[in-house]
């Protein structure tokens, strides 16, 4: 079949707008967005921009928009594209840096503020800081977030709000909130209780039907909203 890409070209400092150019390019109906974007940089053109790393749906890097829906070129299928053009365009909402690259360094420093790793003042045991099966399952779908920033290009919120805070960086709130092995349960909750955290989502669930790893991430922040409310009093934490 011909897959036939309309892909999103930009060089800031170059270009003065944004333009759109036309590939077509030879794929089978298993193979994957990203395959026939390695193709057209390898075979027609090897300006064409682009991120990716593992091709396997675990980095997160070569996050894009496919017509129009934030997700993983490497998990995208050419199946049900044959005929028509597909456009492809960088994540919305972020700076672009040339072509379908995008800056994500306010989105990592977003992660950075909720401060995504265990914290724990007790002295550590000989070997490790054991869980149960049951306290485990709590976080085992938020573990399963990779950072591609998906959720975040797709979130209205985000667009409206650009001080909100994000659904990526609640997710991972969320998994050291409900973590075990954390000691600082009740200071991660009053931050996420201060304006432009979690009261901000107003469940438009487009992060959770974009989110390539499957992770409800409007219940998710619904959780955190509620967990902020029965520890802060009632008026923290919004309606779930």
């Amino acid at each position: 079949m011909d897959l036939i890409l309309k892909v999103f070209r930009f060089r800031p400092g170059r270009d003065l707008e944004p333009t759109y150019q036309r590939y077509i390019v030879a794929a089978e109906p298993q193979e994957r967005i990203l395959d026939a974007l390695r193709r057209i940089q390898a075979d027609q053109d090897d300006t064409l921009s682009f991120r990716s790393s593992c091709a396997h749906g675990v980095c997160g890097s070569c996050a894009v928009r496919i017509d129009g829906h934030c997700g993983l070129a490497c998990q995208t299928l050419a199946r049900g594209f044959e005929g028509r053009d597909v456009t492809i365009e960088p994540l919305p909402g972020f700076k672009v840096l040339k072509d379908l690259m995008v800056d994500l360094t306010p989105f990592f420093d977003r992660v950075a503020l909720i401060r995504p790793f265990l914290v724990n003042r007790t002295p550590p045991p000989e070997k490790e800081r054991l869980q149960t099966p049951a306290d485990q399952g709590k976080i085992d779908e938020a573990i399963r977030c990779i950072l591609c920033a998906s959720c975040v290009a797709a979130c209205p919120v985000t667009h409206g709000n650009p001080r909100y805070i994000g659904p990526a960086p609640l997710v991972q709130a969320f998994r050291r909130v409900f973590d075990s092995r954390d000691e600082e349960m009740l200071a991660r909750l009053k931050q996420l209780a201060e304006p432009d955290m979690a009261e901000a989502c107003t469940n438009r669930f487009e992060c959770t039907r974009v989110c390539p790893k499957e992770i409800k991430v409007t219940k998710t922040i619904n959780t955190l909203k509620r967990e902020i409310a029965k520890h802060l009093g009632e008026g923290k934490g919004g309606r779930a």
